[in-house]
């Protein structure tokens, strides 16, 4: 059985700021604090390590204060993802509509959103459908744990073994290569977030493509 994983913001869609809008509103909301993670790198980072990098930016302990940074983030999110920016990207419904026929392969999510978040950001675009389950920054903070995390939850849903040769990780960012090559699963570089498509060559993909469209 085949696992194909993709990854969310930059890869799927694009949400039009709304999960970077809601970080610094969760934090002006719980801390009184102002464009907090101004400054900090998100891509291809989980939200569990953005939240903690922003509160060790400001002095903050992590020890209760991440959970109450997560609960804003999410009401915000519920509210910043209705925006007119928001979109999908090239090719996505087509490739995904197309992959969802095939009878031996299953299609989910490694994504460093938060769950909730992940569904959210995905509800208004009727995505949430292809994926019964992932892998998600709630489940580890650190991205390159995320894979066999994937693919226990596809073993346990559909009570077969999946090869780890059988794996494919899809995603915008060098994270996204470095958390499939790290277990030897092949990763299909997206160039349509934040880094380009030589960036991704750069860091060893094992197929680029301008976006999914070109797949289709």
């Amino acid at each position: 059985m085949r696992l194909i994983l993709f990854d969310i913001d930059g890869t799927l869609i694009d949400s039009g700021g709304a999960g970077t809008r809601s970080l610094n509103l969760a934090f002006k909301k719980v801390f009184s604090i102002e464009d907090a993670l101004h400054g900090i790198s998100m891509a291809g980072k989980t939200d569990t390590q953005i939240m903690k990098e922003g509160l060790l930016k400001h002095g903050i302990s992590t020890d209760g204060n991440l959970s109450a940074v997560i609960k804003s983030y999410l009401k915000h999110l519920q509210k910043e993802i209705n925006n007119d920016r928001k979109h999908v990207k090239p090719g996505v419904n087509e490739i995904l509509e197309k992959l969802s026929l095939i009878r031996d392969a299953a299609l989910g999510l490694l994504t460093g959103n938060l769950e909730s978040g992940a569904r959210i950001k995905l509800e208004p675009f009727k995505l949430n459908r292809y994926f019964p389950a992932g892998a998600f920054g709630s489940d580890d903070e650190d991205r390159n744990n995320l894979l066999p995390i994937a693919i226990n939850k596809f073993e346990e849903l559909f009570q077969r073994k999946i090869d780890i040769d059988d794996c494919i990780v899809i995603g915008d960012t060098p994270r996204d290569v470095e958390c499939a090559h790290i277990y030897g699963a092949m990763c299909i570089g997206v160039a349509t977030g934040p880094y380009s498509f030589e960036s991704l060559i750069e860091a060893g993909a094992d197929y680029i493509v301008k976006d999914l469209s070109y797949i289709v």
